[in-house]
């Protein structure tokens, strides 16, 4: 005999994946801004209608039960599929609306005012997103085009090498190398590199200059959670970093952004849903190849 339908409350479904997240109810109280014994009754409702113990709270925080486990991907997964199904539900409905995502350190103010000068009965909208997740927004609907970095999986996108931004080495002020006005890859052969937690391994490799020539792994450095954490990491000392030539470097007066020469550059990509034929998003294409190019930047110290 069939087992009864479970109606589950995907608020409910949300605030387990949080808890699993920060293996902490108090962290993921916060990221959701309610109470934690609140928190704690969602949960046990969660459970209830799941028929199961999903979170073991410990002296060292939480951890997943074998159950917790097996449900982590699949409500994950659920969450995706119901962002998905309202956006192409809201898309269908507003067939004039665009969201354009773009990531840290990326200016696509140009594109936009021109998409909305060339359609002004469109509603264009625009939204920063995390280093790792605009290949996920495109696919959940979140967003319809997203200007950012490679490298990234490019599978079922439409991929636009818009333009290339050099690579430099971040350094602390007093850092050894900073009174020099470029350095090469055996001039850091020897420095530790931040580690960003859970990142792409192609990413990974790219941004710690990995496999290098004489196959050496880059030293390691401090794990960090995000990519913008990495300048407090260097301004503190701990480790250089690989970056991009960008202005946002010369707001800190204790860093030095040095070129680094012999290394492919960044590039700067649009990237849509390859099955995507919007009018709206076709023409961001175009005012995206003609108006976003590479900034012209002031030489760093």
């Amino acid at each position: 005999m069939p087992s009864p339908p479970v109606d589950l409350d995907l608020r409910l479904v949300r605030c387990f994946t949080v808890v699993a997240e920060h293996r902490h109810f108090g962290r993921a109280a916060e990221a959701l801004h309610v109470t934690q014994p609140s928190l704690s009754r969602q949960i046990r409702r969660l459970e209830q209608q799941m028929g199961a113990r999903l979170l073991d709270r410990t002296p060292q925080g939480t951890r997943l039960t074998e159950a917790g486990q097996v449900f982590l991907p699949l409500a994950e997964e659920l969450l995706r599929a119901a962002a998905k199904a309202a956006a192409r539900t809201r898309a269908a409905a507003r067939p004039s609306r665009i969201t354009i995502g773009y990531t840290s350190g990326i200016i696509v103010t140009p594109a936009v005012r021109e998409l909305r000068h060339r359609h002004p009965d469109a509603d264009v909208r625009t939204m920063h997103l995390r280093w790792n997740e605009h290949r996920q927004a495109l696919l959940d609907h979140r967003v319809d085009a997203v200007v950012t970095r490679l490298p990234f999986p490019t599978d079922r996108l439409h991929v636009t090498v818009l333009y290339d931004e050099p690579r430099v080495v971040l350094v602390p002020l007093d850092h050894r190398l900073a009174g020099k006005e470029s350095v090469t890859l055996d001039d850091i052969a020897d420095e530790p590199l931040p580690r960003v937690r859970d990142s792409d391994a192609a990413w990974t490799a790219f941004w710690r200059l990995e496999p290098r020539p004489d196959g050496r792994p880059a030293p390691d450095g401090p794990i960090i959670d995000d990519v913008e954490d990495k300048i407090e990491i260097v301004a503190a000392g701990e480790a250089v970093a690989i970056s991009v030539d960008s202005r946002a470097h010369s707001l800190r007066p204790d860093l030095v952004a040095i070129p680094l020469e012999g290394v492919e550059p960044s590039h700067v990509v649009l990237a849509t849903r390859a099955d995507d034929r919007g009018r709206l998003v076709a023409a961001f294409r175009k005012y995206a190849r003609s108006h976003l190019t590479a900034p012209v930047q002031p030489r760093d110290r």
